[in-house]
């Protein structure tokens, strides 16, 4: 590992000792007893691994959907050249064959963190007691337990050798409500319209229900190929959370099967605790959900999009031109109408990529004149609007996959033979299957820096981090300037109160193509991936140098954060901590610097001293 790689050493004593405690806080209702520091869970082929009896047994009880794993890399590793191996690498590029597979995530890895690999066993869950099942196996026989949904995670969670995995992508039963009560909640909450949905549903299977079929809105991911749950259990923004908020703000109730093997309900009459973990605290860390009801809400008539590129002759140009895009974002953009990004690039190069609700494009192309004529006054910028500067379409179909849209490339499909017509996805998000990651940072960005008197030291971070390497405002990822009901939703959330008054996420990332260690042609350049991971940082170091306490976004973060706890969830960690105790004081869900992680090794195999 280079001399650059973030340090992973852990936090102080002291704080080692306060979490340790804290974790060690008695509750009612667990049986399950805290384990001993050095407790290792079991290896594949190490004693007390189950034998093939007890595997057999538990492929029995769950009517044959226990399937045993082997890595697809296998014959690349062994024949690189070959016709098969070639066909895996043009395969992964597909999100939907990528989801399909329980062995496969939808990151092959991290250069210097982590590698995808597949779990030893895979459960096959098509309900809460498959889920069950596993559960009770995994903790009686002292297994490694991940869960895969859409298999998102860049932290490398979706996956883990040597482990069982609870794969929901069965689980993708859809229900619209009238008039939803959350259980225990008759004549304390009013019903309200709503959408149930399966733990294994992507959220193209909720906007074709929700949406092109049931005329409402829902507010889930921008990535159409991202799975619900777990988009739910990390916050949840999307492209029009500026409106509507964050998914875990429209969670209403959820079903999860916890540690010690029971399916509970959870939402805020019945088991309130962890139904505030749920939403925001991580996924992986409290249980395993198996079924999410989330609010719906009416459709706008109309959704569109703005893009274009401008280019700036000079740095100086550059500065000009991020110091008017400031200025015309506060005054006219930082309401619930827009959401997407702004990205400020090397070479003094800003591309504009927003989206809007609730006008129709005439109101967007007024909005957008006069900051365009301030542009074609200035000789040293000049725009690109290629393909289509705004357009617009009925928000009905925005998921749907009209011809018209695939032929203009708007939207693209599974190539598979035989795939489902819905399996769609945005061009934009093609990269995100079977990349490698390099590097990767967030922050949030406080709307005080937009204030008049900072918004000058707010345009020279950006220059000075756009020199260092590409980095996105993601306007819908903050939310100043969000209904007032839609902050409060969020604020009764786990996410990081940094959220709520920030005006944008600012994402800096690095990614290589589909690669493979071991196969020869294929691997990651590692040399290019840390250079790549050090101009990252030194990107997002520019930011936070306005932000005294940087929080992060814990589904689009760093894997190396150093101060995890409080960049992910800041002043709710400890209260996250102390229902992670409550429902699993053993430790059996254990993801990468998910909540009460820190007690393990790092493989998560092993309890800490």
């Amino acid at each position: 590992m280079s001399d650059d790689t973030p340090s992973t050493a852990p936090h102080s004593q002291q704080r080692r000792r306060l979490l340790q405690a804290a974790a060690a806080l008695p509750f009612a209702g667990m049986a399950a007893a805290q384990p001993q520091a050095g407790v290792a869970r079991v290896r594949p082929g190490a004693l007390g691994w189950p034998s093939p009896a007890q595997w057999q047994g538990l492929r029995a009880q769950l009517g044959g959907r226990l399937v045993q794993l082997q890595s697809p890399w296998a014959a690349c590793v062994a024949a690189p050249a070959g016709e098969e191996c070639a066909r895996l690498f043009r395969q992964v590029g597909n999100p939907y064959f990528i989801s399909d597979d329980p062995a496969l995530t939808q990151a092959l890895g991290w250069v210097d963190a982590w590698t995808s690999a597949p779990s030893a066993y895979a459960v096959e869950a098509r309900n809460s007691a498959d889920v069950a099942a596993a559960v009770n196996f995994a903790r009686e026989h002292r297994l490694r337990l991940v869960v895969k949904g859409g298999g998102h995670s860049y932290q490398g969670t979706s996956s883990a050798p040597g482990s069982l995995l609870v794969w929901t992508h069965g689980m993708r039963d859809i229900r619209l409500h009238d008039g939803f009560v959350p259980q225990g909640c008759a004549g304390r909450v009013a019903p309200t319209q709503a959408a149930s949905l399966g733990a294994g549903a992507l959220w193209v299977h909720a906007y074709d229900a929700v949406t092109t079929r049931g005329g409402r809105y829902v507010q889930g991911g921008g990535c159409m190929t991202v799975g619900v749950a777990g988009l739910v259990q990390s916050g949840g923004f999307g492209s029009f959370s500026k409106r509507f908020g964050t998914a875990s703000g429209n969670l209403l109730e959820a079903e999860v099967v916890t540690a010690d093997g029971v399916t509970r309900i959870a939402n805020a009459c019945t088991n309130p605790d962890l139904f505030w973990a749920l939403k925001g605290g991580g996924g992986g860390s409290f249980g395993v959900v198996t079924r999410i009801t989330v609010r719906t809400h009416e459709l706008p008539e109309t959704f569109g999009a703005v893009n274009f590129t401008v280019r700036a002759d000079s740095a100086a140009a550059f500065r000009r031109l991020a110091a008017m895009t400031l200025d015309f974002y506060a005054a006219s953009l930082m309401n619930p109408h827009w959401g997407e990004q702004i990205r400020f690039l090397p070479g003094h190069v800003m591309r504009v990529q927003m989206v809007f609700q609730g006008m129709e494009r005439g109101e967007a192309v007024a909005v957008w004149q006069p900051f365009l004529d301030a542009i074609a006054r200035l000789p040293d910028l000049s725009v690109d609007f290629a393909p289509l500067k705004i357009v617009s379409t009925s928000a009905r179909e925005f998921w749907s996959p009209t011809f018209v849209k695939r032929a203009l490339g708007f939207i693209k499909r599974d190539a598979r033979p035989g795939a489902p017509e819905g399996n769609v996805y945005w061009p934009g998000d093609e990269g995100q299957a079977g990349q490698v990651l390099h590097g990767y940072a967030s922050t949030w960005l406080p709307a005080s820096l937009l204030q008049p008197a900072q918004r000058a030291s707010l345009a020279d971070a950006l220059v000075a981090a756009a020199a260092q390497w590409g980095v996105s405002l993601h306007f819908n990822k903050g939310l100043a300037g969000a209904p007032p009901e839609a902050i409060a939703a969020a604020r009764d959330t786990a996410m990081n109160p940094a959220a709520l008054d920030a005006f944008a996420l600012a994402i800096s990332a690095a990614h290589g193509p589909a690669a493979y260690p071991g196969v020869a042609g294929h691997e990651p350049d590692i040399a290019v991936a840390r250079q790549q991971a050090g101009r990252v940082r030194a990107c997002m170091g520019e930011l936070r140098k306005l932000v005294p306490k940087p929080g992060s976004y814990v589904s689009e973060s760093d894997f190396f954060e150093p101060d995890w706890q409080h960049a992910f969830w800041g002043s709710h960690y400890e209260r996250l901590l102390a229902v992670k105790t409550q429902y699993d004081p053993g430790g059996l869900f254990t993801v990468h610097h998910g909540v009460g992680s820190e007690a393990w090794s790092d493989d998560g195999f092993t309890r800490g001293a």
